[in-house]
């Protein structure tokens, strides 16, 4: 059977000998290849920290001792030895989350995915236990060396490194990769360490007999503090030769390694001089991504950092490639548009292949900039690049903007720079959860002065927009899309003048309306009331659909409709408005958050043109959303098309709140139209 059945918490882990925990390691291995391959997940950062896990747990006791892992995509191994191996339900809805989450575990801490974030977390803990007396408990953070490429973690270690009695372990997980190979200075310094444990030094009567020679040799006048300053030199000399470890411990932290961090015995011992030593201590352990399993091994891309549905034995994926992704024609466009504009430069925050930048980076390599995990760098930077002349586009997770928000204020549209801000799987993503879900970034960007969005709904207009964008040379744009397949190609009846496509209309007897649709001229007076119809449908980005299928449905239930896609949600458009007035109610469907959204911006750009019409926003409820597919988290927010036609019917009939303006003729005056 086994011993992996047998784990239910980390003191099982305890009574194991060296042989049965190398035992372990292989059947942990064999079952996360096994149950990922079937649902999914981040493998190959699990795969490579199983001894790492195992020894962490065996030295330090959790939940007294608290333990953090950074972004937490290598947490499952931490999961099943923690009494969770129901690996069936892994990242479905209702079941495991593919991070740390409290609901699941006394022992999860960071529920946030987002990288560089452990330090701070761990010197917030570590000075909590330090204030409450609790002098017995240790804080232990697993961070990978592509996380220490955050500024957020250098501030952090600044604060922990200036305490020498913080019980704080942080254990760098060192395998040369953040999702891709790690770049940057610090990475050639990781990889310039050599195989070494240096004990000696890491004991607390080492350091004793330091500061007492130290302070002899000091206080000895001129001789001894030449003596003094030799003896260091040659000391820090001989050290550095052998394990350049200079890095760390110039900040004041002692440091241990480079372990071999597939060798149990190696870690424990390591962990266990660094838990001795009774203060804020570096343990370097060099682990291999996708350890024990060829296929990941073998891919160069990402050694399987996160994977789909997949054959155990091949690594391939079982399903048929679908339709083209958001992703890929974002890839496509931009490198045809380096090709044409020497300007074009590329920025990716360690995410090189999932933003779609790689085809760009391999046609021109000098034009494209991996800054590591640093979007608010990443912005600033941008921000210079735009002044020197030349037009940066940033792609990011829409989820990863959050971190650079002042920077894209205060550097970017403060300075009118023409920066370009790609965002990537904006909106609902699914299965990664809460932290992952782009949901906040056309709420946050509102309040930016002088920011173009825009909102493509298909491949077709991701590629316009993407070209409308970089040709802004005086403010930001952002342009963001959805995670996974771009959707049919949805073509407009027309354009009006400000670019806004009109998808669909309906008279009121319920037919199509292409032959007497809201012309310029008719837009422009404004004054034929027996062109107004009931529902003003805004779709933005890929909702485009939905918004055409809700209209289906009122149109079955006569009432007449109009579809309109803005392209560019910001700034809002005037023939949005403009239409607003000759609409009984209008209904913005957005996959952003309801509160400061699309639909909100829409209202206000109303009132001021003096247009009464009701509005409903239709978006995400300001919640932090579980994991679930796309279609399972937008049922559950109420974003389906019943639920959407049925909310919009009773408004029109005047039984639910916003309440549909009353027909003309019926003692409401419609009020003066804004011109287009």
């Amino acid at each position: 059977m086994g011993l992996l059945p047998n784990i239910h918490e980390p003191k099982d882990l305890r009574s194991l000998t060296l042989p049965e925990l190398e035992q372990l390691a292989a059947e942990i291995r064999q079952f996360l290849i096994e149950k990922v391959s079937k649902v999914g997940g981040h493998l190959g950062p699990n795969l490579g920290v199983v001894e790492l896990t195992l020894a962490m747990h065996r030295i330090f006791d959790s939940p007294k001792d608290t333990i953090i892992f950074d972004t937490g995509h290598q947490s499952y191994v931490h999961k099943l030895v923690t009494g969770r191996q129901n690996f069936e339900t892994l990242r479905q809805e209702g079941g495991l989350s593919g991070y740390p989450e409290r609901a699941e575990s006394v022992h999860d801490v960071v529920e946030s995915s987002h990288a560089s974030s452990s330090l701070s977390w761990a010197e917030g803990i570590s000075r909590a236990r330090q204030l409450n007396g609790e002098n017995d408990r240790w804080t232990v953070v697993v961070i990978g060396d592509g996380a220490l490429t955050g500024g957020m973690a250098w501030e952090a270690i600044n604060n922990i490194a200036a305490d020498r009695n913080r019980k704080v372990v942080i254990i760098v997980n060192d395998n040369g990769r953040s999702y891709a190979p790690t770049i940057g200075g610090l990475a050639d310094h990781l990889a310039s360490l050599r195989q070494t444990i240096d004990k000696v030094r890491t004991h607390r009567a080492y350091e004793g007999t330091l500061d007492w020679w130290k302070g002899r040799l000091q206080n000895g006048g001129m001789p001894g503090q030449m003596v003094y300053k030799g003896l260091h030199a040659a000391k820090k000399g001989i050290k550095d030769w052998w394990a350049p470890q200079g890095l760390f411990e110039d900040l004041g932290m002692k440091y241990i390694g480079p372990l071999d961090g597939h060798s149990l015995q190696h870690l424990e011992e390591g962990l266990l001089q660094a838990k001795n030593f009774e203060g804020p201590v570096i343990v370097h352990a060099m682990t291999e991504k996708g350890r024990g399993y060829a296929p990941a091994r073998a891919n160069e891309e990402d050694q399987f950092h996160a994977v789909g549905v997949i054959n155990p034995e091949t690594g391939l994926p079982r399903d048929e490639p679908g339709a083209q992704s958001w992703t890929s024609v974002f890839g496509e466009e931009i490198a045809k548009i380096a090709d044409e504009r020497p300007d074009i430069v590329g920025i990716t925050g360690a995410m090189l292949i999932p933003v779609g930048l790689k085809e760009m980076a391999t046609r021109h390599p000098d034009r494209v900039i991996d800054v590591g995990i640093a979007e608010q760098h990443a912005l600033t930077s941008a921000a210079g690049l735009a002044f020197g002349g030349l037009h940066p586009v940033v792609a990011l997770y829409a989820t990863f903007l959050n971190r650079a928000f002042d920077q894209l204020l205060m550097d970017v549209a403060l300075h009118k720079a023409g920066v370009t801000i790609v965002l990537d799987r904006a909106g609902v993503t699914g299965p990664d959860g809460a932290s992952h879900h782009g949901m906040w970034d056309m709420a946050l960007v509102q309040s930016i002065p002088g920011v173009h969005v825009a909102a493509p709904r298909d491949a077709d207009r991701l590629r316009e927009e993407l070209r409308e964008a970089v040709n802004v040379n005086d403010a930001p744009t952002v342009v963001r899309y959805s995670k996974g397949s771009v959707g049919k190609e949805i073509e407009a009846i027309r354009r009006l003048h400000d670019g806004v496509d009109v998808l669909s209309e309906t008279n009121l007897d319920g037919a199509d309306a292409k032959d007497t649709p809201f012309t310029e001229e008719t837009d422009k007076n404004g004054q034929n009331p027996s062109h107004e119809r009931d529902v003003l449908l805004v779709a933005v980005g890929s909702f485009a659909e939905l918004a055409l299928d809700v209209a289906e449905r009122l149109r079955a239930q006569g009432i007449t409709s109009t579809v309109v896609d803005p392209r560019w949600v910001l700034p809002v458009p005037r023939s949005i408005v403009a239409l607003a007035a000759r609409h009984r109610i209008v209904v913005v469907l957005e996959d952003g958050v309801r509160a400061g959204g699309v639909g909100s911006r829409i209202r206000q750009e109303m009132r001021s043109a003096g247009v009464d019409t009701a509005l409903n926003e239709v978006g995400l409820p300001t919640e932090f959303l579980a994991h679930g597919t796309r279609s399972q988290v937008l049922e559950k927010a109420g974003l389906t098309p019943q639920k959407i036609a049925q909310d919009t019917l009773a408004q029109v009939l005047g039984t639910k709140v916003p309440f549909a303006r009353p027909l003309p003729g019926h003692g409401i005056p419609t009020g003066q139209i804004p011109q287009l």
